[in-house]
């Protein structure tokens, strides 16, 4: 009778998380979504503001024409059409992430729709819970709704874990195959570099494409990976500046897309891919560590449970 009950409770308090950590996601998706719709709209400005300075340097006038005469026209109008073309490829990926997140707040809002009455529903079914342990024996009623409830707690905690653990592992394939890209890169472009002609040039920003869209799907995966870490931080002693991993994918549109061809910055974003990683990787260390612990706790429940009931 308790345990047709008890394993109503559990399905429930499982929900009852659930809810709790896509409320958590949801609002820090809402939070992302005004920062980057504000970040689009600087952006935009960015973009006609340069633009207008390409239009006054393609002008003829005094200026132009003395910048023309001493060899600095070209190279300047050479430099602001490189800089619109970065800001307009940090607008793109701008927009692409404000996609992105979109779809994430929609589908949690639909997965939210499943679990709005799991509170309510918890309360009926303690109340009928309390009613059955008032009529029958108090006592075994009480320590058997305490090690469902611990139980219950631990199953819920390490799905997040696991979930957590998923969420790293897709991080750290996409850094990794951006770390193959860019390591080519560097290869061919130290290749470029003593004279390798158009090919090697070709073959270097092949690989720079590559990368860049490994480092967007790195992005992505870090953002659902820094979600599913909210939940895990909450009730752990971990010290992970999440907030920060989101900042990886920022370094390498800002500014870096303008010097794509100079081969440190080729060698910076490969460091900065390596950190990351590296990060990653222990943060998904201590998950794993704590798995085993939460799995290691959860079988003693089990097990006293199990004890429990025998000697009924």
């Amino acid at each position: 009778m308790y345990e047709a009950i008890n394993e109503q409770l559990i399905r429930v308090r499982s929900a009852m998380s659930k809810k709790k950590k896509w409320e958590i996601q949801l609002a820090d998706y809402e939070r992302e979504l005004i920062e980057i719709e504000m970040e689009i709209s600087r952006l935009e400005k960015q973009v006609i503001a340069e633009k207008k300075d390409v239009q006054k340097l393609e002008r003829i006038g005094i200026t132009n024409l003395i910048q023309t005469l001493f060899g600095s026209k070209h190279e300047k109008l050479r430099q602001e059409k490189q800089e619109v073309i970065a800001i307009q490829l940090q607008l793109e990926e701008a927009e692409k992430t404000k996609h992105e997140i979109s779809d994430s707040i929609n589908e949690l809002h639909d997965k939210l729709q499943g679990v709005m009455e799991a509170d309510q529903d918890y309360q009926v079914l303690l109340s009928a819970k309390e009613q059955m342990m008032k009529e029958k024996d108090a006592a075994f009623g009480n320590r058997l709704f305490e090690l469902n409830e611990t139980e219950g707690d631990l199953a819920a905690y390490m799905m997040e874990l696991d979930e957590a653990i998923e969420a790293g592992n897709k991080v750290k394939l996409a850094l990794n195959n951006a770390m193959d890209s860019l390591e080519s890169a560097e290869g061919w472009g130290t290749f470029d570099m003593f004279g390798g002609g158009m090919i090697s040039t070709m073959v270097k920003h092949d690989h720079i494409d590559k990368a860049t869209n490994h480092i967007h799907h790195a992005q992505t995966s870090m953002r659902s990976f820094q979600k599913e870490l909210l939940d895990v931080d909450e009730v752990t002693d971990f010290q992970i500046d999440i907030s920060g991993m989101l900042k990886f994918a920022d370094f390498f549109f800002d500014g870096l897309i303008v010097d794509w061809m100079v081969q440190g910055r080729i060698q910076d974003s490969l460091q900065q891919a390596r950190d990351q990683h590296a990060i990653v990787v222990s943060i998904i260390r201590k998950l794993n560590k704590t798995l085993k612990e939460k799995e290691i706790e959860l079988s003693t429940i089990q097990a006293a449970k199990m004890q429990l009931i025998e000697e009924r």
